[in-house]
């Protein structure tokens, strides 16, 4: 009677093992055999960050718009990070922030400083974040850059250089005002002037240094006028020097006997250009950098464009005058 109870018993336990042994197998089969994207199906599209240092101006609020278009259409999640005026050091922990978050990749105004080339070079190619400037270049070989996407600045320059030559009927004394920081973008704006106006000995570029802030360039303005009283022409090589300079000269004579001309990156320029206060200006496509900057991220990020173009994808231009202006 024993050995059939005990027989018994173990019976019992051997069945009951078998039922716990078949749903831990089916349990982990099933886990096994799961679909690969369980989990991802809401997974959202690739992270980009826009980042400027010139937040909420009608320019950089252009090629936010065009970005937004394009992140829309191409599924990819956009955040815009910005700083305000030239608060260098806001723009640079917001760059640093995007890439410790490991975002998918970053579309950023290029500021071509020692800090602004390590991120880029250290930081974020080192954790395979790629780095696309936009509206503003960086040299690529400081910068590890993977394209640019903007105005071709050299060309505009020379559009430029080419207006002022026939304003001037080929003589005559052209100031061309710069900023103290050494910009990609200026420097190509002003070559790009530069090498039109060596074609023509009897005008004289006066190149003058400014700084960033409104008093600076006022006093460089009126140092100017003072030391050449014939100059017949001012170029604002740094669009947001533009203002300042204009009100000045204004100040000291009547504008209109001036050919003054800039770019229209700075929130104040198109104000002056239809005031009549401006000759003319080089208008940009800002949107159009907006939208082709994600497409191209996001067309890289996919495998479907490569290699980048190093040079750059550059954006439509155009010399717009302010007789032009209705």
């Amino acid at each position: 009677m024993r050995k059939l109870v005990i027989v018994l018993l173990s019976a019992i336990c051997l069945v009951l093992l078998g039922f716990t042994l078949s749903s831990f197998i089916h349990v982990f089969h099933y886990n096994l055999s799961a679909p690969a994207d369980v989990g991802s199906a809401n997974k959202a599209g690739y992270r980009l960050i826009l980042i400027t240092q010139e937040m909420d101006t009608p320019f950089w609020d252009k090629v936010e718009n065009g970005a937004s278009k394009a992140a829309s259409k191409y599924g990819a999640e956009l955040e815009v990070w910005g700083s305000y005026g030239t608060n260098q050091e806001d723009f640079l922990k917001n760059m640093e922030i995007a890439i410790a978050s490991k975002v998918d990749g970053i579309l950023v105004q290029g500021l071509n400083t020692d800090e602004f080339n390590q991120l880029a070079t250290v930081k974020a190619a080192g954790n395979g974040i790629p780095i696309f400037t936009i509206a503003n270049d960086v040299p690529i070989e400081d910068s590890l850059r993977r394209t640019y996407i903007g105005s071709d600045h050299y060309k505009a320059g020379q559009m430029i250089g080419t207006q002022l030559a026939e304003d001037l009927g080929h003589k005559g004394k052209v100031v061309l005002m710069v900023s103290d920081r050494q910009e990609d973008f200026q420097s190509k704006r002003l070559n790009g002037i530069l090498n039109i106006l060596k074609f023509y000995p009897d005008i004289e570029p006066i190149t003058v240094v400014a700084g960033d802030t409104r008093e600076k360039v006022v006093a460089a303005t009126n140092e100017i006028m003072n030391k050449e009283p014939n100059v017949a022409a001012f170029v604002s090589v740094t669009a947001n020097n533009a203002s300042a300079m204009v009100q000045e000269i204004g100040k000291r004579a009547q504008l209109s006997k001036f050919h003054i001309y800039s770019f229209d990156d700075s929130p104040e320029i198109k104000t002056l250009l239809k005031e009549k206060k401006m000759s003319g200006i080089i208008e940009q496509s800002p949107e159009m950098m907006g939208e082709l900057g994600v497409q191209l991220m996001v067309q890289w990020l996919k495998g479907e464009t490569f290699p980048l173009k190093y040079d750059g994808y550059f954006t439509d231009i155009r010399l717009l005058k302010a007789d032009e202006l209705q």
